[in-house]
């Protein structure tokens, strides 16, 4: 094994805690939900960036490449000032969710780098302008745009256009569990000389007045290159500097006479340091050398393309020299680094495709990050301070007084989406276990806790709404991750793990039929899904129109549900029989929900629409007849993820299971026949589960295949680019209701428009897609093919059409033949500077017909789903019994 391999090992046998330090903080905290104490819950208004330097949090802190521990107690980041900017650049900034034209953006370049999973070794890259960083141009450009402009970014004002701007790369490594190197190594891309000022700065979480301190903890100054941070419970840790720098102390307080007019509780507030570099006043720093916040300051003037370092150790207790091996701790850990990825990757010989994975699986790491959020507390308000408004109790959250979240957590993006999302964590975890399944497994047992699960059986949504529903892949994410880990430890699967998780998905299960099938009829309204602006209107709110909304998506999100549950019942088997019962249960309903979207309440009302062979959503108006909703959407492709093939010998010490299941399907013979091919054998004496067979597998492939619709060159759309020529509009009660291709930023304002689902592409959606085309290539084992163009004579076997759209999704980060990679766009900085071009960022969606990355810059959560995409291209081919001819796959 390799040095990572033996310490993962370590960490999970809790013989050393490998993992108690790591990048934990978030990248914002104002502006989250948590810290919003206004009566109306406006939260991007409550705690803004302009607060934030002089605004001591309740729940968590924020910094630039911040590391922590793992309970966020002690903090370390990194703050920076060119000379010119107003405050010193202690946070990243970007617009509120109002200020933005779609929605909450970070407006600064920063990437991740790399990261082993016990983040022994750390690298990210954080570039910083020479000129005044432009806050109110980016403001005041982005609220001239409309809806329908591109969004107005950092690059986009000329401010690095003379490379007049400092990469920063910024580096840990750790020699021991809590005995961390930390070096900043700073660029002048420039002309000319420029200076500088860099502060490593390590302050206390502010826990003290929450009554569960005892003891205040303290951060002195021990020497002229040193301080020692202590509290009573983790004891002290030593930094220590290098070279000449300069040390002050204040308090991780808030400055509430700058913020409220009123006098502040501690002399030495929070933005003192700031304060003292920008106007040079120390009257607010401790002239006693000490507080509950430090920095050292590095003024550094460097020369027009050199560089200079800052370096820093962490210990618990001082060494001599301390400095003096922190390059070859760096240099080790790197290599280390090397190493464990040469063994994961040893079979992708693609040096690009190398790299882009790599840079996926660092933005995964990088992006944990520790939530604290106690949703009672939050609503009643610690004792003996301010008392939240009487409002709240009534609002926000306020039926999940049971959740109490102190973990750490992967986060979709640490800056515009600085709290989990249930079916992005679910998704993140897929990748993850490819380089540390324990982690991956935790986090799925996670949210499935008691102090997370509602008593109800839901899972929590995300901070802005618990209640809110998220696609129901958790499920889906167990069972993927068990596979994986199972795979790894060379066939021994984790049978705790999946008992654990099998008994609260059932819980959670019951909430879906008992709360999203209002009816019981097995079809079901969902609403929200995660899928923003995919309908007409808030799918939440369909009772506005006086109706009810029947989703093909949601129904199929249940049908795929069940088959997951099937499919872990099945695996659970392997140690204990009795979970065929459960097996039992599952099949019974996904062939009740497959003959409900045929058959709604017996009324002959379809979710399957004979005319134009796809699936579509049907809208009940009261007192009229219902009406399909004949948007062309990847609603009505979801029903492709519900498919499960199952190998028969597997039911061999299964006699209760097959009993059930021969006389449920010879009772039912025209629902067994329509939804299953349980009575066909496919290949090696495989049946099949699916919502699909024959005519309308076909049907949907040729739609999906069909470049005037979904298929784009990099992946699948959203929305069929039909609607580009062919709006889809409906009336409805006075209303005139319109969706029409849009394949960049939203246009509506619906969610707040930072989303779209209505043209781009979506890598959790593409990645279901082709993984539920391999398994039904599993099944059919290369005997199952399309005539792709129609009337061309070239056909294609699912497993080809799999490949083709791994490869198309993998191409938005890959260098074409001019050496541009489609993520970026026209911008020419990002595609040709030496300096910008091997850095990726994994976007949030990317616009359906260029590729360009759009919505959050660094959603490595779901788009890391490129580095397991590159992780199936690489593996050997199956060899079937029969292959179908190989056409080259064209749009």
């Amino acid at each position: 094994m390799s040095a990572e391999h033996i310490r993962l090992q370590e960490d999970k046998d809790r013989k050393k805690h490998w993992k108690k330090w790591g990048p934990y903080l978030t990248e914002r905290q104002w502006g989250t939900v948590r810290e919003d104490y206004s009566p109306d819950g406006a939260a991007w208004e409550n705690v803004t960036h302009d607060d934030a330097r002089s605004k001591a949090y309740r729940w968590g802190e924020e910094g630039i490449a911040g590391i922590s521990d793992h309970k966020q107690k002690l903090c370390l980041a990194w703050a920076f000032w060119n000379g010119k900017d107003p405050f010193i650049k202690e946070r990243l900034f970007g617009l509120t969710g109002n200020q933005g034209n779609h929605g909450e953006d970070v407006k600064e370049i920063y990437y991740y780098l790399d990261s082993t999973p016990t983040h022994s070794y750390m690298k990210m890259l954080y570039k910083y302008p020479q000129t005044e960083f432009p806050y109110k141009k980016l403001i005041d450009e982005n609220r001239k745009a409309g809806k329908l402009k591109t969004e107005f970014e950092l690059i986009d004002t000329g401010i690095f256009d003379e490379d007049r701007y400092f990469d920063i790369f910024i580096e840990y490594a750790k020699n021991d569990v809590e005995d961390l190197v930390a070096v900043a190594t700073v660029h002048n891309r420039g002309p000319e000389d420029a200076e500088i000022w860099v502060m490593p700065t390590i302050w206390f979480r502010k826990t003290w007045f929450t009554g569960h301190e005892p003891f205040m903890p303290n951060i002195t100054k021990l020497g002229d290159h040193s301080i020692k941070a202590f509290s009573p419970k983790s004891g002290n840790y030593i930094f220590s500097f290098c070279g000449n720098q300069e040390l002050a102390f204040c308090d991780n307080e808030t400055n509430r006479q700058r913020l409220y007019n009123i006098p502040n509780e501690k002399k030495f507030p929070k933005d003192a340091i700031n304060d003292y570099l920008i106007t040079g006043d120390s009257a607010f720093l401790n002239p006693q050398n000490k507080g509950t916040k430090a920095a050292a300051i590095y003024k550094l003037t460097i020369p027009a393309g050199g560089q200079k370092q800052v370096k820093m150790r962490m210990q618990h207790q001082i060494e001599e020299n301390p400095l003096d091996s922190c390059e070859q701790t760096l240099d080790e850990r790197k290599k280390e680094a090397d190493d464990f990825y040469a063994f994961i990757q040893d079979r992708v010989t693609d040096p690009e495709h190398r790299m882009i994975q790599r840079q996926a699986f660092a933005g995964l790491m990088w992006s944990k990050q520790f939530y604290y959020y106690d949703v009672n507390r939050w609503l009643e308000g610690d004792p003996g301070r301010y008392q939240p408004p009487a409002q709240r109790k009534k609002g926000r959250n306020n039926h999940w007084r049971h959740l109490q979240n102190y973990d750490i957590i992967s986060m979709p993006d640490k800056w515009e989406y600085p709290w989990y999302a249930a079916w992005d964590l679910a998704f993140h975890c897929i990748p993850i276990a490819r380089i540390d399944p324990e982690f991956a497994k935790n986090q799925l047992l996670l949210l499935l806790n008691e102090w997370y699960m509602h008593p109800n059986g839901q899972i929590p949504a995300y901070e802005w709404n618990f209640s809110d529903v998220n696609p129901p892949v958790h499920a889906y994410a167990v069972q993927r991750v068990y596979q994986i880990d199972k795979k790894m430890n060379d066939g021994k699967g984790d049978q705790e793990f999946l008992e654990r998780a099998m008994h609260k998905l059932m819980l959670n299960f019951t909430w879906w039929v008992n709360r999203k099938d209002s009816e019981g009829n097995n079809i079901f309204e969902g609403g929200f899904l995660g899928l923003d602006n995919i309908s007409l209107f808030d799918r939440n709110h369909a009772q506005y129109y006086q109706g009810k909304l029947e989703q093909a998506d949601g129904t199929s999100w249940m049908a795929m549900f069940s088959l997951n549950m099937l499919r872990i019942a099945l695996d659970l088997c392997e140690f204990n029989t009795v979970y065929q019962f459960s097996a039992t249960k599952f099949l019974e309903h996904f062939l009740y929900i497959a003959g409900a979207m045929n058959n709604i309440s017996s009324e002959h009302i379809s979710l399957w629409d004979d005319e134009d062979n796809f699936f579509y959503d049907v809208f009940h108006y009261q007192g009229k007849e219902p009406k399909k909703l004949r948007v062309r959407s990847i609603v009505g492709l979801i029903p492709l993820f519900a498919v499960e093939p199952i190998r028969e010998d597997l039911f061999d010490n299964l006699p209760e299971f097959k009993k059930r299941l021969d006389f449920f399907l010879s009772e039912k013979p025209k629902l067994a026949a329509l939804v299953s091919s349980w009575i066909q054998p496919g290949y090696d004496k495989r049946r099949l589960f699916s919502l699909l067979r024959g005519h309308r597998m076909k049907s949907v492939l040729y739609r999906m295949l069909d470049s005037d619709e979904f298929l784009s060159e990099f992946g699948i759309r959203s929305l069929s680019k039909f609607h580009e020529k062919n709006p889809y509009t409906m009336k409805i009660n006075g209303d005139v209701l319109s969706i029409e291709y849009a394949p960049g930023e939203s246009t509506t304002r619906m969610f707040g428009g930072n989303s779209n689902w209505r043209g781009p592409i979506w890598f959790p959606i593409n990645y279901l897609i082709i993984e539920s085309l391999k398994k039904f290539d599993f099944y059919y084992g290369g005997d199952f093919s399309i005539e792709y163009p129609t009337g061309s004579g070239n056909f294609l076997t699912i497993d080809l059409i799999a490949k083709e759209l791994s490869n198309r999704c993998i191409r938005l980060f890959t260098q074409d033949k001019n050496g541009n990679r489609p993520v970026f766009g026209n911008n020419k900085k990002f595609q040709e500077d030496p300096h910008f071009k091997d850095y990726i960022l994994f976007y949030e969606y990317f616009h359906g017909e260029s590729g360009r990355g759009l919505g959050a810059s660094h959603q490595t959560g779901w788009t890391a789903l490129v580095a397991e995409m590159i992780h199936k291209i690489h593996k050997p081919s199956k060899v079937h019994h029969s292959v179908s001819s190989t056409p080259l796959f064209r749009s």
